[in-house]
């Protein structure tokens, strides 16, 4: 259930308690994919420091983590996969914790949003459907490559991708993570069988809605076998277009999945409905207030928000929390200037978002009123 201590009106700033998981405000960091965990994609100190910087948001959500070698698809972005990456994943849990912050862990499959070079031995990106990415060049150990027509999973593999969301899960809990995020959105592995665009199975994976929903319904049934339903969110992007996603019935198969998600009382669900990072221009764009409708539980807005237009969310009870994403990368002390409106920091410089270094990570001032 969602509560405000001592009845105070919510804000922004206000806490909630997320299932029986305080949280000390609505402000969630959203998992922003930042490449530092070096080509063995190992969590260290460098990541540790980054996210405690962070950690007054209310709720952080990792950077999405692959949970296979199959599933990866970003240079130096960090794993799940191993018992090592598990053990890794345990300095930057602690780093937080001791600022007194809350963490998930986002578990990712990149499905066709990835190329051989980055897995030879797994052979093509997997995905529903053998449909191409279209689209700019992919980054690869080898330099910037045209993306691959994907394989298509056989109907027997399918089970074996849901059993690694189920270990890495299993691996996340042991590393002490407060909870998970399972990735469907912005066109990476789970957002390609719900949607038409990049789903044309015809086995029971594929066509109707609900055959589109069951690989995303294997997955939180199988995370729900590891985690109690409150410790678990699912992420969704109705309206984006990134990775070359978008479908003519977008609407039906988000309201529907949002729907049948709200039978398992999850932590929540994350929902990117601004459209600065990108609308397929196929209808209207999904709102808030249409998820509000059909799930029940907890709902995260995403993408693009201010503080004003964030209050104004949780004000009208669109929302119950709002994420933000390129704010935070810098601006680690975001909880704190919105709570005495000081100014933010400049944006980031983009090239180094992806450095590989603490320079555009971890050197980002803290306000100082001096």
């Amino acid at each position: 259930m969602i509560t405000s201590k001592n009845s105070l009106p919510m804000t922004l700033l206000t806490p909630l308690d997320l299932r029986g998981l305080p949280l000390k405000n609505r402000v969630v960091m959203s998992p922003l994919t930042r490449s530092r965990a070096g080509e063995e994609r190992l969590p260290n100190a460098l990541m540790a420091e980054y996210y405690a910087q962070r950690a007054s948001a209310g709720l952080i959500v990792t950077e999405g983590t692959v949970i296979s070698k199959q599933g990866i698809g970003w240079l130096n972005s960090p794993g799940i996969y191993s018992s090592e990456q598990a053990v890794a994943w345990k300095q930057v849990v602690a780093a937080v914790h001791a600022k007194g912050g809350k963490v998930f862990l986002q578990l990712w499959h990149c499905g066709r949003a990835s190329h051989t070079s980055f897995h030879e031995a797994e052979g093509l990106p997997v995905a529903p459907s053998a449909v191409r990415l279209e689209g700019d060049a992919i980054h690869t150990p080898t330099g910037r490559q045209p993306h691959e027509t994907p394989r298509a999973l056989k109907t027997e593999e399918v089970p074996l991708i849901v059993e690694d969301y189920r270990v890495a899960a299993e691996r996340a809990k042991g590393a002490g993570f407060d909870g998970i995020e399972i990735h469907g959105a912005n066109g990476y592995l789970i957002d390609q069988f719900l949607q038409s665009r990049t789903n044309h199975r015809t086995d029971h994976y594929g066509g109707r809605l609900e055959n589109r929903f069951r690989f995303l319904d294997e997955v939180v049934r199988a995370v729900l076998t590891v985690w109690p339903a409150g410790r678990v969110g699912v992420h969704l992007s109705p309206n984006g277009n990134f990775n070359d996603m978008g479908s003519p019935d977008f609407r039906e198969a988000f309201l529907y999945a949002a729907k049948r998600l709200t039978d398992y009382e999850l932590g929540y669900l994350h929902v990117v409905d601004g459209l600065a990072f990108g609308f397929h221009q196929l209808g209207t764009p999904m709102t808030l207030a249409e998820f509000r409708a059909v799930f029940k539980g907890t709902l995260i807005g995403n993408c693009g928000y201010t503080q004003e237009t964030a209050e104004e969310a949780i004000r009208n009870r669109h929302a119950d929390l709002i994420s933000f994403g390129r704010p935070y990368i810098s601006t680690p002390d975001l909880v704190e200037r919105f709570s005495h409106g000081w100014p933010m920091n400049p944006p980031a410089d983009f090239a180094a978002w992806y450095s590989f270094e603490a320079h555009g990570y971890t050197d980002f001032p803290r306000y100082s009123e001096s």
